[in-house]
């Protein structure tokens, strides 16, 4: 008799279960629950009065759905950081560096691994090497260690040499271009070229051929530069596991590269390149930069050209340079800070760097914690802040202002730039399918109520009168890298940041960063230049690319 009893209970709530599961929700339930997840609640009464409205809604979304629209094409919306009385500098850049034409060909060949621009530049036009051999050089290095770094997705071997051999012969008629005339780079494949695929690191794009060439990359090739490869970043900029593999850190290969600017930061920081273009929307310059040992440089939003370049956040993306110290950044934002317009959200400002400037007038600031905090690299950024004390700057504690988390910004962005992965299915192609990546992140943002996506705006709003209030009193914030609010706040807010090496930790590269004024990159770039004058960790190299 008990058996029965429990037989005709299992059946029962068997029986239950299939017909919950066959019958379909009314579509008033569907909005209470699309409420609900919206953290708001709605009476009967006003469903009632919804409904017709919100089924209009979804039939042109669904319409919307079928218009096919370019990863490239921007909202008219724009996003704009600069106060009221922000000034624009018109006319060209200027940027002085000291360069030492003297300079002697080095008696083994392959410590021109670790040149920096100026010391190419040097034997470049001095005719002791020319831009093709240079150009073997770092081709032949690039692919030697590649395999065990996994940091390029296409060699632009063809390309690179034409352009080399026409900087050797335009520099034999007497035409120099300037301190990138000759040099060879690589630039990350989120940047599209005519000629070579633009797989974004992500399975769906990998075989992704864009009939134009980014804006940055020819603004490089006009000062002269010679694009040697298209470097990896994670799928879709996020991380640095892309579709082939996983970019390696050349001072630990066991250990990624960080990212998104995964092969840019490895690539230069193992010789293979002299520079690289990394883009940065949430710390794809600074955290690859970090975890490599090399000097990153992310300009004011708005100041380098996106045009060509993979939209993943418009109100976020920047493109800067990634190199071996502070003055070769300045170098090349000399080169891609050009006006562009093919860029509806360009706001170009000339730029001006001069590295013999009296730098002792600057107001510097820095964050409490890197003194009296406890995190990772605290050691290392106390000494960083000891060491601009022994140069004599009188440095007053801040802290960044306070704020909310409004990551749905980037959030619902990211996935309105690729709501067709998420809606055609094609998403669950990407190689990293976790909670923490990009397939779940764009399902999540689809779910966002646009009234958040704006209230979270008009807070950033008020952050970046709060962050102007702050800079106003400063040239430059000294903080750390990641254990601080600065990373996340300069990319809201728009302001430039540079980070750079200041130790290691059990053989691994430390950083800080600098964070200066909106158009503000020259004193946060001559203050780099000075701790890096005072100290060698940037100087420093991965023995094993040495050889």
């Amino acid at each position: 008799m008990l058996k029965r009893s429990i037989t005709i209970v299992i059946i029962a709530g068997l029986g239950f279960l299939l017909l919950s599961l066959v019958t379909e929700p009314t579509f008033k339930e569907k909005i209470k629950w699309a409420a609900h997840i919206a953290g708001v609640d709605f009476t009967d009464e006003e469903i009632d009065l919804m409904e017709e409205g919100i089924e209009e809604n979804l039939s042109n979304y669904k319409k919307n759905r079928k218009i096919s629209i370019d990863n490239g094409v921007s909202p008219v919306l724009e996003f704009d950081p600069f106060p009221a009385d922000h000034i624009f500098i018109e006319g060209d850049n200027v940027v002085d560096v000291n360069v030492d034409v003297n300079l002697s060909f080095p008696s083994d060949s392959s410590q021109l691994a670790y040149y920096n621009i100026r010391q190419l530049a040097s034997l470049i036009q001095t005719r002791k090497i020319s831009s093709e051999e240079l150009t073997h050089f770092f081709l032949a290095r690039l692919k030697k260690y590649d395999p065990g770094l996994h940091c390029v997705i296409s060699y632009m071997e063809d390309r690179a040499f034409n352009q080399a051999r026409k900087m050797d012969q335009e520099l034999s008629q007497g035409t120099y271009r300037g301190l990138l005339h000759g040099i060879p780079c690589g630039i990350k494949d989120l940047l599209s070229t005519v000629d070579y695929k633009t797989t974004w690191g992500a399975t769906p794009y990998k075989d992704q051929h864009i009939g134009y060439d980014a804006a940055v990359v020819s603004q490089l090739e006009d000062a002269g530069a010679v694009i040697i490869a298209k470097l990896t970043l994670g799928a879709l900029a996020w991380g640095d596991v892309w579709y082939g593999e996983k970019t390696r850190n050349p001072w630990d290969t066991t250990r990624g590269s960080s990212g998104s600017s995964a092969g840019s930061a490895s690539a230069v920081s193992a010789g293979l390149v002299p520079f690289a273009i990394g883009t940065e929307t949430l710390g794809s310059i600074v955290s690859p930069s970090t975890v490599c040992g090399t000097t990153g440089l992310r300009p004011t939003y708005g100041r380098v050209s996106r045009y060509g370049a993979m939209a993943l956040c418009w109100s976020m993306d920047k493109i800067g340079p990634i190199t071996r110290d502070a003055i070769d950044a300045a170098i090349v934002l000399d080169a891609i800070n050009q006006p562009d317009e093919n860029d509806a959200h360009q706001m170009p400002s000339a730029f001006t760097f001069d590295e013999n400037k009296d730098k002792k007038n600057l107001k510097i600031g820095y964050i409490t914690s890197m003194e009296d905090g406890k995190y990772d690299f605290k050691a290392n950024d106390s000494l960083t802040i000891k060491t601009f004390r022994d140069l004599g700057y009188d440095l007053e504690t801040v802290e960044f202002p306070d704020f909310p988390d409004i990551g749905i910004i980037l959030t619902v962005e990211a996935a309105t730039a690729f709501d067709t992965l998420t809606t055609s299915g094609l998403d669950d192609s990407l190689k990293r399918q976790i909670a923490n990546a990009w397939p779940n992140v764009f399902r999540q943002g689809r779910l966002v109520p646009a009234v958040e996506y704006l209230k979270a705006n008009r807070i950033r709003r008020q952050l970046i009168e709060n962050m102007n209030d702050l800079m106003s009193q400063y040239d430059a914030i000294i903080h750390p890298s990641w254990n601080s609010s600065g990373l996340a706040i300069t990319n809201y807010t728009g302001h430039p940041s540079v980070v750079m090496p200041n130790g290691f930790i059990e053989g691994r590269p430390t950083s800080f960063s600098i964070s200066g004024k909106l158009h503000g990159e020259e004193a946060i770039l001559l203050l780099a230049d000075e701790f890096q004058k005072a100290t060698d960790h940037h100087l420093k190299h991965p023995e094993w690319t040495t050889q």
